[in-house]
């Protein structure tokens, strides 16, 4: 009998390695680029990781019919907007990181004025791949739209500042802290089952469901996360963990316990496998990609 662990574990290998190689493709040093700056964003685009937006653009393609190599520029701008995430959100002036995926941030190789470049960079060339790979024209306009506003002031962006503003003091309670973690976290993993379905030209219902599935996945991702820093090893997660506690952050563990944070988590990928019913037999990757979220130790 197929273990459905082993077999999720395995597409996600096989399609990181797409993804991968995919990236190294894109990212070109060009004789305009200053070779400092194609380093740098090199060094945090090409360092690995979960690959998780860009995998969850090719397996919502593949659920709603479409060819998942027609998904791959989709599938790196995602990459590409999350790493650039990464790298400003490890700056002295946010999280002040010192690792991010088993090795030194950004700015502690580069410096801060050339990882905020290299973040610039990597977010803007995520349009541009975007709109020059995808076909056709009017899928790559409402491709682009979904990124900007999922990446934008009522996306990540403002979840990064509402991130932010809340560290310090008490929240009102879970509703304002899953406020935040829809924007932060959950926006672009939303955007990426919309982007796949998008470039498979699957219809509203489709697309709609799949993003109710990407906003649940979202936020158990952060509960599961959150539980990491508390229980986690900072060499199996390749950076610093029991930090968040230090700096005043609110998380699902502060607030719910630790017990019931996983108990939530459960309900959320619960949920989001039931926004797939449209999708019948085809969802059987998604839901399994649900269940690795849960359970990851990393």
């Amino acid at each position: 009998m197929t273990n459905p662990a082993a077999t999720i574990e395995e597409t996600l290998q096989r399609y990181r390695g797409e993804v991968n190689e995919a990236l190294a493709g894109y990212l070109e040093a060009g004789p305009a680029v200053p070779q400092r700056l194609f380093e740098a964003m090199a060094y945090s685009l090409l360092a690995g990781g979960k690959r998780l937006r860009p995998v969850l653009v090719l397996l919502a393609c593949e659920a709603c019919g479409g060819e998942r190599a027609a998904a791959l520029p989709a599938a790196c701008a995602m990459e590409m907007i999350h790493t650039y995430s990464l790298i400003h959100d490890d700056l002295p002036a946010m999280d002040n990181d010192d690792y991010r995926r088993g090795r030194k941030t950004n700015h502690k190789v580069f410096g801060e004025g050339l990882a905020i470049l290299a973040g610039d960079g990597l977010l803007t060339l995520a349009f541009e791949l975007v709109a020059r790979r995808t076909e056709p024209p009017e899928v790559a306009a409402a491709c682009c739209a979904d990124l900007a506003a999922a990446a934008g002031m009522a996306g990540m962006v403002g979840g990064q500042v509402a991130d932010l503003e809340a560290e310090g003091r008490v929240l009102s309670g879970i509703d304002e802290l899953e406020a935040i973690h829809r924007r932060k976290t959950g926006a672009l993993l939303a955007c990426s089952l919309a982007l796949g379905a998008r470039v498979a030209k699957a219809d509203r219902s489709l697309r709609e469901g799949l993003v109710q599935y990407g906003q649940c996945l979202g936020l158990a991702f952060q509960i599961v996360d959150d539980l990491l820093d508390v229980r986690g090893d900072s060499q199996a997660l390749g950076k610093a963990v029991r930090k968040d506690a230090s700096r005043g952050k609110q998380t699902y563990p502060a607030m719910l316990g630790e017990e019931a944070s996983a108990v939530r988590a459960e309900l959320l990928v619960q949920q989001a496998c039931a926004a797939l019913k449209p999708l019948g037999d085809r969802a059987g990757l998604l839901e399994g990609l649900a269940r690795f979220v849960l359970d990851r130790d990393h």
